[in-house]
């Protein structure tokens, strides 16, 4: 088996015939529309049906036939595998393929690692982690954030004064 990747947690159950409440980490609103199975546990489980209830995935698994079912995977982690990954445009990134990239300014030269990127924002902010200690958050918008090489690992940036 590939790689797994989160993709979220189940964190309730909902009604009495086995479906659970899933918190979706994926990024994408209809990532469980296109999985055939999840991993819970180690386990691959087929899903059977995925619907949609107040921002959370609803998911009727094979075998989670009764609210007890259910209840047992309450808090497990959910996960698919690497060969499940959407194919991306070109010019967008996974955020795990981004983490761990240096970031170089074109005035200062390296500053640092990527740490996180922080995607609840109008736009994405990547999190620094810089060389000298501390961190700095850059938007990622084309007046900072000027290429990105994934072959060698690398974010361009261009940043104003003040930003670290």
């Amino acid at each position: 088996m590939s790689e797994k990747i989160l993709i979220g947690k189940i964190v309730n159950v909902f009604g009495i015939g086995g479906e659970v409440k899933v918190y979706n980490y994926s990024g994408f609103e209809d990532r469980y529309e296109n999985l055939e199975r999840i991993i819970v546990d180690g386990k691959e489980i087929p899903i059977e049906g995925v619907r949609h209830h107040q921002h959370m995935i609803l998911l009727k698994l094979a075998g989670v036939d009764t609210r007890n079912d259910a209840e047992r995977l309450r808090g497990k982690m959910v996960y698919m595998t690497e060969d499940d990954l959407f194919e991306l445009p070109e010019g967008e990134f996974y955020i795990r393929d981004l983490i761990g990239m240096e970031v170089v300014d074109a005035a200062r030269g390296r500053i640092g690692v990527l740490k996180d990127v922080l995607t609840d924002r109008p736009q994405d902010v990547y999190v620094v982690k810089l060389d000298e200690g501390g961190e700095c958050m850059i938007p990622c918008v084309e007046a900072f954030v000027k290429e990105i090489d994934e072959e060698a690992r690398r974010i361009d940036v261009e940043l104003i004064e003040g930003m670290i």
